[in-house]
């Protein structure tokens, strides 16, 4: 369901609960996003994100892109022992020792690959789609979050299942899930500007 906000926007209801959290949905949440690293960096948050609220990765996310080296694949996929101490000790992050290894892993799978992990994570958006009326409208996985995570897993990707799969399309583009009467890309006031932190 959409709700007017204190701007008279209609927009999705999820994001109400913070100006931060409202930003991030009016101006980075389903937005095409290219680029390996960018990508790389979403793929890393929507891990993270496992099991926690999305609000609390926004908040971290100088100190995850500190962290992490501004999620540089090349340099991530470097890191050794000392980098994992380091991640374990800084309280900015989620210091969940699974998911840094994870990040860790997927930076050197994703360098290694024979294509750049923007051009296969974009191999399996799907085609557009009417917008969803509601929440209840919106799956929490498709057959192609389901395809594209036995796809990166069959390369040796962590941490990305289905579920993980679909929030990246959502977050990155590769599916439009804001709601049909959502203003974001419904009219002129969709400026395009991003979201910083």
């Amino acid at each position: 369901m959409s709700a007017p906000a204190d701007d008279g926007l209609i927009r999705c209801a999820w994001p109400l609960d913070s100006p931060l959290y409202r930003d991030y949905h009016d101006y980075e949440w389903g937005k095409p996003l290219h680029g390996d690293d960018a990508l790389y960096e979403r793929l890393c948050l929507e891990a993270f994100q496992s099991g926690l609220s999305w609000l609390t990765i926004l908040r971290k996310r100088p100190a995850f892109r500190a962290a992490f080296a501004g999620f540089s694949i090349e340099r991530v996929a470097e890191f050794g022992d000392e980098d994992v101490a380091r991640l374990m000790a800084d309280a900015g992050i989620v210091r969940n020792r699974s998911k840094i290894d994870a990040a860790i892993a997927n930076a050197r799978v994703a360098r290694d690959l024979d294509v750049g992990l923007d051009e296969l994570l974009w191999s399996f958006a799907p085609p557009p789609r009417p917008r969803p009326r509601s929440g209840a409208d919106v799956p929490a996985t498709t057959p192609e979050s389901v395809a594209l995570a036995k796809e990166l897993k069959r390369r040796g990707f962590r941490f990305v299942g289905p579920t993980t799969a679909y929030a990246l399309m959502q977050a990155t583009g590769m599916v439009d899930d804001h709601l049909a009467d959502c203003w974001v890309g419904g009219d002129s006031l969709d400026t395009g500007r991003p979201v910083t932190f």
